[in-house]
């Protein structure tokens, strides 16, 4: 995770992560990040590498189309960016969106 500060307000912080459930990001864990994302003031991007979009869109998330292995960068900008952004690595590293990782 990293942070950088203009003021209190415009804090910024950023972390890649990975898309470990199976099934990747479809709707329904979408709409889990989306809903966490709005908890929190802070403006939220998610990039793929090749699309940035509103991390508080469910339409704009499910435009990633990320599958299991694809690694997302999230930016937070605003004064609880450091709670949104451990808030989405817990959902999406450390929970899996509540759904089975692929077996191996």
């Amino acid at each position: 995770m990293q942070a950088d500060e203009d003021t209190l307000e415009n804090v910024v912080y950023e972390a890649e992560l990975e898309i470990k459930n199976a099934e990747g990001l479809h709707m329904r864990p979408a709409m889990q990040f989306v809903d966490i994302a709005n908890r929190f003031d802070s403006e939220i991007n998610v990039s793929n590498g090749d699309t940035d979009v509103d991390g508080k869109s469910i339409m704009n998330i499910s435009m990633l189309a990320a599958t299991c292995g694809t690694k997302l960068k999230i930016r937070a900008k605003g004064p609880d960016a450091q709670e949104a952004i451990k808030a989405l690595r817990e959902l999406v590293e450390e929970k899996h969106f509540n759904e089975p990782t692929p077996k191996r």
